[in-house]
C-alpha cells in the first residue's frame, strides 16, 4: 500500500471562549479548548464513497480503516495506494487490479448478470444502521477465531484509559480507541465520533501491518451492534469497552465467536462472551463478578 499525505494542517483543538455564570449569579470570562470538526470526503476509485465529519488527524488511517470495517476491502492487499490532499478534505484510494475484478464479479452476482456494475463503491453509512444494514453487512462474514487473552491486559487499557487521553482531557468531548497485542499497547486514536476513533485504529493497524486477528480493542464508547459489526468484519477477536453493550450486541457475538468484554474499569469487568473461558481460568483477577 502506497500511502501519500499532502495534509499538513494537525490541529485537533482550539480555544473556545465565553461567559461562566453561576447559580449564585456570579459571571465570569471563560475560555476552554474545544475540538475542531472537519469534514473528509472518501472516493474509491473516483468513485465517492463516504463523506465524513471527524477529527482533523490521521484521515489516511480512518479512511483505511473505514473501508476495512465496512468490507470494502479485507486486508491491505486490495489497496493500491491511498492519497490525502492538500486541503485534507478528500482522500482518495485506488484498489489493486485483483481487488476491483473481485468486486464486480460480487457486484455481477448480486445483479444476477454480467453487466459491470455503476456503482462500484456504495455509499457508506457513515453514523451507523443496524436496523435495515445488519443482515446486508454481515452477509459474507464468518466467525472470528478466538484467541487466549489475560485480563490484566484488559485492566491495564482500563487503567489507561482511566488516567485519560490528550484530547478528552482537554475537552470532555472525545472518544478514545486503542489497540493491544499481547498485552502491549500498540495504537491509541481519538476523535469527535467512537466509529471514527474505532476506524482509525484499524486504519493504523492495516497500514503498519500489525495482525487484528491477534488483537484486543478497547473502545471508551457504547457497543452497539454497529461496532460489533465492524469488528466481526475486521476478524479481531476481543473487543473491550469502558460503557455497556446492547441485546443484539450480546446475539452476534455469541454467534460470531467474538470474546466481548464491557463495563471494563480499573477494579472490574463483565465479561459477556468468553468462547475460549479465559474468565473462569483467572477467578482472582475478575473477582468472579462476570457470571
Amino acid at each position: 500500500m502506497d500511502v501519500h499525505n499532502d495534509f499538513r494542517f494537525v490541529k485537533p483543538l482550539s480555544k473556545g471562549c465565553g461567559m461562566r455564570l453561576s447559580r449564585a449569579g456570579s459571571l465570569d470570562a471563560h475560555c476552554a479548548s474545544v475540538q475542531n470538526e472537519h469534514v473528509v470526503r472518501v472516493r474509491v476509485d473516483g468513485a465517492p464513497i463516504a463523506e465524513m465529519v471527524c477529527s482533523p488527524d490521521h484521515l489516511d488511517e480512518l479512511a483505511v480503516g473505514r473501508l476495512l470495517s465496512e468490507g470494502v476491502v479485507r486486508s491491505a492487499h486490495d489497496i493500491a495506494n491511498v492519497h490525502v490532499d492538500e486541503s485534507g478534505t478528500q482522500v482518495s484510494v485506488r484498489l489493486t487490479a485483483e481487488s476491483r475484478e473481485a468486486r464486480l464479479s460480487a457486484a455481477r452476482r448480486k445483479a444476477g448478470n454480467d453487466a459491470p456494475s455503476d456503482d462500484m463503491a456504495s455509499t457508506i453509512d457513515t453514523c451507523g444502521n443496524a436496523g435495515a444494514r445488519l443482515s446486508c453487512a454481515l452477509a459474507d462474514a464468518r466467525p472470528v477465531t478466538p484467541v487466549p487473552w489475560d485480563p490484566s491486559w484488559v485492566f491495564a487499557l482500563a487503567d489507561r484509559l482511566g488516567r485519560d487521553t490528550p484530547m478528552h482531557k482537554a475537552t470532555f468531548g472525545a472518544h478514545s480507541c486503542m489497540l493491544s497485542l499481547h498485552g502491549r499497547l500498540v495504537c491509541c486514536r481519538e476523535d469527535l465520533g467512537r466509529h471514527n476513533a474505532f476506524d482509525k485504529a484499524l486504519g493504523h493497524a492495516l497500514m503498519h501491518g500489525i495482525d487484528l486477528g491477534s488483537c484486543i480493542l478497547f473502545t471508551s464508547g457504547r457497543v452497539p451492534v454497529d461496532m460489533v459489526t465492524k469488528a466481526i468484519r475486521a476478524r479481531i477477536p476481543v473487543v473491550a469497552s469502558k460503557a455497556v453493550p446492547t441485546n443484539l450486541t450480546l446475539e452476534l457475538a455469541r454467534t460470531y465467536d467474538l470474546t466481548l468484554i464491557c463495563s471494563a474499569h480499573s477494579d472490574s469487568l463483565v465479561v459477556y462472551n468468553d468462547p475460549l473461558g479465559c474468565a473462569e481460568r483467572c477467578p482472582a483477577a475478575l473477582g468472579r463478578t462476570a457470571g
